[in-house]
């Protein structure tokens, strides 16, 4: 079992990155508990992270919870920058409970074998059943979805640890991936679904995968294979994408089960994740 934590910007990979005050760039949207509050509530991130704004304080019309609030279209990103630059009370990170930027969604897509060199050589440090990697998150319904329409569908993107119990995999139950990915707290997400316009370039980010603070995956998201507008089109042509759906684009060489001998994650293990302008996730083993 898997419990996530939350910590962002605290190696060296992202500490040159700058988080200017930008309402129109820098959208960070974040799940969270507070204990005067009833329930998961939904705000932007002010300034380098350290506190969030409680939207349903600004606007009590707003939905609480991230899958209701990107149903209610682009208006209400709108109303989350207003937020940024109105001067509303903001809570200290320290006194929240966050939670995964995306709960309960419709689907789950995983995508396998999709980085260039995720079979390449091993590499020799320590691992175990885990990956590190780039998540979109669906904003906008829609089905038959063109490559070239496929952003508009897009709400944002964050950090996925994609987890397997490669034991179900590769072993039980007449070796169906399925079953091995889908144990309960697996694919942790977070830190917060950082909205499209205020990434650069989704295709050009550096990842990093710390297992008890040794590199383990050390790699770009150049490296992917089928690009997400691609894989928007080719999965819509099956299903129908809902607000809040999580698309997992992959996962970097450095897999602990192809080792040679094998790594597994254990209790007590440490997992931090981390994308370039995306953030931070850490999970423990328990």
């Amino acid at each position: 079992m898997l419990v996530s934590g939350r910590r962002r910007l605290l190696t060296a990979l992202l500490q040159a990155q700058k988080w200017p005050f930008q309402p129109s760039r820098d959208m960070r949207l974040v799940q969270f508990q507070a204990p005067h509050l009833v329930g998961p509530h939904l705000g932007p991130e002010m300034g380098n992270g350290g506190r969030v704004i409680n939207l349903n304080a600004f606007d009590s019309m707003l939905r609480k919870m991230m899958t209701q609030f990107l149903e209610q279209g682009e208006v209400t990103l709108s109303v989350a920058r207003r937020a940024l630059g109105a001067q509303l009370p903001v809570l200290p990170w320290l006194k929240v409970t966050s939670l995964a930027p995306a709960t309960w969604p419709d689907k789950v897509v995983c995508v396998g074998m999709n980085c260039v060199d995720h079979y390449g050589p091993p590499i020799r440090e320590p691992g175990g059943r885990l990956g590190s990697g780039a998540a979109v998150v669906i904003g906008k319904k829609g089905k038959h979805i063109k490559a070239t329409d496929a952003m508009a569908h897009v709400a944002g993107f964050t950090v996925a640890h994609n987890v397997s119990a490669h034991d179900w995999q590769m072993r039980h139950n007449g070796k169906q991936w399925l079953l091995g990915k889908t144990f309960d707290t697996f694919c942790p997400l977070g830190p917060a679904l950082v909205t499209k316009d205020s990434v650069a370039d989704a295709h050009i980010l550096k990842i990093c995968c710390q297992v008890n603070g040794e590199v383990v995956q050390s790699n770009n998201t150049n490296q992917i294979v089928v690009k997400t507008e691609e894989r928007i089109a080719w999965v819509s042509q099956f299903v129908t994408f809902y607000p809040g759906d999580v698309i997992l684009t992959g996962t970097s060489p450095g897999v602990g089960v192809f080792r040679k001998p094998p790594v597994f994650l254990k209790k007590g293990d440490e997992v931090q994740c981390e994308i370039e302008e995306l953030g931070v996730i850490i999970s423990k083993v328990v």
